[in-house]
């Protein structure tokens, strides 16, 4: 059976990311023995973004924030595993909240990082120490590679 894993990420937020994130990303950890659990498919948030502003809106938006954390939650306890990607001047802090309840459930939890910005609370740290401390390996800069460490930790058969 393939394992699932949980894909943390801001990279939904934009059109060039998240074309990325659908395009490349995806794709590539499929590739490495995984099923992702994308937790950019819902929709509640569009549709209440889709009416008139106003207080129905509002509490629409309140729904839908309820519904998606919720199911996003409910997602990251079916997984095998969490990818995270931690690109940004800091770190998402959805991915973070999300980085900490994987741990939390004794999850592996990989970090991966491109963006070249300094974005740790010293010389010692990728980004922020509190994150790093609840990845299972150090935050790693080579997507194959953090895919291959994530694909041993839930346990994706060797090829061969």
């Amino acid at each position: 059976m393939t394992p699932a894993v949980y894909v943390a990420s801001p990279l939904g937020f934009s059109a060039p990311t998240r074309r990325y994130y659908v395009e490349v990303l995806l794709p590539e950890i499929t590739s490495a023995g995984m099923a992702p659990l994308d937790p950019w498919t819902g929709t509640a948030i569009a549709r209440a973004l889709a009416l008139p502003a106003g207080p129905g809106r509002d509490e629409a938006l309140a729904e839908a924030n309820r519904v998606t954390g919720a199911d996003n939650a409910a997602l990251i306890d079916r997984s095998a595993g969490v990818f995270a990607v931690l690109d940004g001047t800091d770190v998402d802090s959805g991915t973070a909240a999300e980085i900490g309840y994987a741990a939390a459930r004794g999850l592996p939890v990989i970090g991966w990082r491109t963006d070249l910005r300094a974005a740790g609370d010293n010389a010692a740290a990728v980004v922020n120490l509190q994150v790093e401390h609840f990845l299972s390996a150090p935050v790693q800069r080579d997507l194959p590679a953090a895919l291959a460490r994530l694909a041993g930790l839930v346990g994706v058969p060797l090829p061969g």
